[in-house]
């Protein structure tokens, strides 16, 4: 499976940006994917997460009422809606799918596959 991230860029304080992940290859065995964040000298975070079949979906405290993650199965593609964003929100997000199944979806050490990340830079 491979991942390719799109969207992030350089936003003001309270504005809003779209973040892409498009997944290709064996998609089929895809139980849930991710996005993650990471900033210079933190461990990876979990942002949220979906599962690729099912209704559920996981929001990280920090960022609840303000993101929220998608998916299109017909286009292989999950996204990371993000509003009111905040400096602390700036970070490296990368996505990341698991194909073992029945497993936890907010835990960073269950991703199989991961992007090479997209930059989201928010000024104060």
């Amino acid at each position: 499976v491979q991942l390719v991230e799109s969207g992030g860029g350089l936003v003001q304080a309270g504005g809003s940006l779209r973040l892409s992940c498009v997944a290709s290859g064996r998609t089929f065995n895809v139980y849930g994917m991710g996005w993650f964040r990471q900033t210079p000298g933190k461990e990876r975070e979990f942002v949220a997460a979906t599962q690729w079949t099912g209704g559920s979906t996981y929001l990280a405290d920090s960022v609840k009422g303000r993101f929220t993650i998608s998916r299109d199965n017909a286009k292989t593609t999950v996204y990371l809606q993000m509003s009111n964003l905040k400096p602390e929100d700036a970070a490296v997000y990368y996505c990341a799918a698991t194909v073992r199944w029945g497993t936890t979806l907010i835990e960073t050490n269950w991703y199989d596959y991961w992007g090479q990340g997209t930059q989201v830079t928010v000024s104060s």
